[in-house]
């Protein structure tokens, strides 16, 4: 799918992967819908972009909200060829802590926002893009999800948010087969340890500590890089049904 000239929606665009993402498809003249609740930062990175980008304010796991932002997409933009999810929320609670089991209802919140949050945008868009025409390579459209080497390697703490990972791991090829047949293609990225407002609370010496944890390059990954490589599946057409990890060839340990 070519990037220049076409439309894009982007959640969590933001902050993090999803802002850097955004900004490097606009610089690479697309034109990207930033679909997020943060209207402030989301506002920022549409300055930075300028006439190509415009802020949705999105919840993801809302079918009215999600359908808004597609809705400003075709109208301010024209057809919609590809979205970007980078959405998505953590938390750190063990299965049995101090304080007893885990809390039920922050699991439930976890799983709601990064997997099924994921699900309604893929659904929703997937129905707009199958319904538009074809573009001359015989693509309609393309999806790039978010998940998690968590969704492999989990951390103690981090069921709710492996769990969710794991979740869009598992849906990715279905989703792929599901929309062969329309001409749109999924794949995801797995990151590692990036530098994302989920890091935003811990020192450079415990960042820097993590990053030494990556074999190569044994530093914190940039959210640029997460996005070159969302850009590249979205033009690349044989990349369809395929998780990738983004990781330095990190393997987490159980801390």
């Amino acid at each position: 799918m070519q990037i220049n000239g076409n439309t894009f929606i982007v959640t969590g665009g933001s902050s993090g992967l999803g802002a850097a993402t955004a900004i490097l498809i606009s610089n690479r003249g697309g034109r990207v819908v930033i679909a997020d609740l943060n209207s402030e930062a989301g506002e920022t990175v549409v300055r930075k972009i300028g006439a190509n980008g415009i802020f949705a304010k999105t919840d993801v796991t809302d079918e009215e909200s999600v359908k808004a932002a597609i809705t400003l997409a075709t109208e301010k933009f024209g057809e919609l060829r590809g979205v970007i999810n980078c959405a998505g929320i953590a938390i750190a609670e063990r299965v049995v802590g101090k304080r007893g089991p885990h809390n039920l209802a922050s699991f439930a919140r976890v799983i709601q926002v990064n997997l099924v949050g994921t699900f309604n945008v893929i659904r929703l868009t997937a129905a707009t893009m199958a319904g538009q025409a074809a573009t001359a390579n015989g693509e309609r459209g393309v999806i790039v999800n978010t998940a998690s080497i968590a969704a492999y390697d989990g951390q103690i703490g981090q069921c709710a948010y492996a769990a969710s990972k794991g979740g869009i791991v598992a849906l990715t090829l279905p989703a792929a087969r599901d929309l062969a047949r329309h001409a749109i293609r999924v794949a995801t990225i797995a990151p590692g340890i990036f530098d994302t407002p989920l890091l935003g609370g811990l020192s450079p010496e415990v960042l820097e500590s993590l990053g030494a944890q990556v074999p190569f390059p044994s530093r914190i990954g940039r959210p640029e890089e997460y996005a070159a490589l969302a850009c590249h599946i979205v033009e690349n057409e044989m990349l369809n049904g395929e998780v990738i990890r983004l990781d330095g060839a990190l393997r987490m340990g159980p801390n």
